[in-house]
C-alpha cells in the first residue's frame, strides 16, 4: 500500500510521521520551500515571532511527539496564569476565566452575572440556530457578546451571528461531550481536578516541530514540488499525483490542503466533490508583529466587533511566553475591509495605531504577515458539510473538516493513520 499525502503542514506531517511508524509507504509533495504549512516561526531583529499559532497546549499527543522527536531540551513552557483581556467601552477589562475573575470582573453588571446562573435551566442547541443565539439564550446578551461570542469568533474572524451552532460550536461541543449544560459541564471538570495541559512553545518557536518531523521523513516528503493534478488511474487501482516533472500512482490520497486547493486538484476525479469544495468560505488574515516596553501582565486582549477598532485583537507574547518586547496583531476584513489591497506599510499602521490606542504604550512595528486563504470561516456556507462525499481511496485531512487547534490537526492525522494503515 502506497499513500500519497498533499500538503506538508502540521496535518500532513503528522500523516506521514505515523504511517510511517506503522509501516506504509508514503509519498507527501508541499508547494511551499519549507514545511509546516501555517505553523512557521522567524527570527526579526533577533526576537521569534510566529506566523501562526503563538503556543500550544502539552497534551499528551504532542508531549509523546516531542520525545519521539528529539524537542525535549527545547521545551519552554508560559505562564498562562494570568488575565485574559477584553477592550470593551474604551477600557482593558478582564475576562471571566475563573471563579475569582467572574466575581470581580467589571466586564458585566451584577445582572449580566446572574444572568449566567440560569444557562443550567437552557435547552440544548436548537435547529437552525446560529451561535450568537445559541450563546444569547444559553447565558445572556451580556456575556454571549461581551465575551463569549469574542473568544470563539476571533478565532476565524467570523462574527457569530453567522455561524451555524450545528457546523462550529456545537461540533466543538459534541467532542467534548457536551450535551447539556456547559456550566454544570466546567463546574464537574473543575471538581474532577483534572489540570489543563501547560501552555508551551520551544526556544526557537514552533515552527520547530513541523521542522523536525519533515527532517524525520524527508526521504519521503518532496519540498517546492506542488501537485497540479490528481487523477483516476486508467488501467489500475488506485490515483496519480501529478507534478510538474513527474505523475506518482498511490493507493489512497490525503488533501490536507485549502478546501479551494483540493478542489482544483480533484475536477478530475470527482468534479461533483470539486464543486462542493468550492462553497467552503475562508477569511484571509493580517498579523502584524509589534515591539513594545508594555509590561502589563496578560495573556493578550479580545477586542468585539461592537467596539469602533480596526483589529480583532492582540497577542501579549512579551508577558505570557517570555518573548522580549513582542507583541502579536491581528486584522481581518471585517474590521478592516481593504486588507487585501492593503500594503505592509498600511498595515503596520494600523496595528500600531490601534495597540497604542487600547494600551496606552507606544509601539514599533517589526514585521507584517498576511494569509491567504487565512482561516475557516466556519460561516454559512459550511452546509456543504451535508454534501461532502467521498470516493474511496480519497481522504481529507485538513482543519476545515475538523477543530483547526493543533492538537485536533495531530489527532485527526493519527486516527487517519490508523485507518489507513489497518487496510495495509
Amino acid at each position: 500500500m502506497t499513500v500519497g499525502v498533499v500538503g506538508a503542514g502540521i496535518s500532513g506531517l503528522t500523516v506521514v510521521h505515523e504511517l510511517e511508524n506503522r509501516g506504509a509507504d508514503v509519498l507527501a509533495y508541499e508547494a511551499r520551500d519549507e514545511p509546516g504549512g501555517v505553523m512557521r516561526s522567524r527570527h526579526v531583529d533577533g526576537r521569534v515571532v510566529e506566523l501562526g499559532p503563538q503556543r500550544l497546549r502539552l497534551t499528551p499527543g504532542i508531549d509523546s511527539l516531542i520525545d519521539d522527536l528529539g524537542l525535549r531540551d527545547q521545551l519552554r513552557f508560559g505562564d498562562d496564569d494570568q488575565p485574559l483581556y477584553l477592550y470593551y467601552d474604551g477600557e482593558l477589562r478582564v475576562v471571566p476565566l475563573s471563579v475569582r475573575e467572574a466575581l470581580t470582573t467589571n466586564l458585566l453588571s451584577l445582572r449580566g452575572k446572574l444572568r449566567i446562573l440560569k444557562e443550567p435551566f437552557t435547552d440544548p442547541a436548537r435547529p437552525g440556530e446560529t451561535v450568537d443565539e445559541f450563546l444569547v439564550r444559553k447565558f445572556g446578551p451580556q456575556a454571549a457578546r461581551r465575551f463569549f461570542g469574542p473568544l470563539y469568533s476571533g478565532l476565524y474572524g467570523t462574527e457569530t451571528q453567522e455561524m451555524p451552532m450545528q457546523y462550529s460550536l456545537g461540533r466543538v461541543l459534541e467532542k467534548r461531550g457536551i450535551d447539556g449544560s456547559i456550566l454544570l459541564w466546567i463546574v464537574r471538570k473543575l471538581l474532577s481536578g483534572s489540570e489543563t495541559p501547560p501552555v508551551c512553545t520551544f526556544d526557537d518557536g514552533l515552527g520547530e516541530l513541523p521542522r523536525r518531523l519533515y527532517e524525520a521523513h524527508a526521504d519521503s516528503i518532496a519540498l517546492e514540488t506542488p501537485v497540479t493534478q490528481i487523477r483516476n488511474c486508467e488501467h489500475e487501482e488506485g490515483f496519480e499525483l501529478v507534478t510538474e516533472n513527474d505523475a506518482a500512482v498511490v493507493d489512497d490520497v490525503v488533501l490536507t490542503t485549502p478546501a479551494g486547493t483540493s478542489a482544483d486538484l480533484l475536477e478530475s476525479v470527482d468534479s461533483g466533490l470539486a464543486a462542493t469544495l468550492d462553497r467552503f468560505n475562508y477569511n484571509p488574515i493580517a498579523i502584524v508583529f509589534l515591539e513594545s516596553a508594555f509590561d502589563r501582565e496578560g495573556i493578550g486582549t479580545l477586542v468585539p466587533s461592537t467596539e469602533p477598532s480596526q483589529i480583532s485583537g492582540l497577542t501579549w507574547n512579551a508577558s505570557f511566553l517570555d518573548r522580549d518586547r513582542v507583541f502579536t496583531c491581528y486584522i481581518d476584513p471585517g474590521r478592516y475591509p481593504d486588507l487585501i489591497d492593503a500594503s505592509d506599510d498600511e498595515l503596520a499602521a494600523v496595528a500600531t495605531t490601534e495597540f497604542e490606542r487600547i494600551t496606552g504604550a507606544d509601539a514599533t512595528p517589526l514585521d507584517v504577515h498576511v494569509w491567504t486563504p487565512g482561516m475557516p470561516a466556519y460561516d454559512r456556507s459550511w452546509t456543504a458539510m451535508d454534501d461532502l462525499e467521498l470516493p474511496d481511496g480519497i481522504h481529507l485531512c485538513a482543519n476545515y473538516v475538523g477543530r483547526a487547534g493543533i492538537p485536533g490537526r495531530i489527532r485527526n492525522g493519527t486516527r487517519l493513520a490508523d485507518t489507513l494503515a489497518g487496510g495495509k
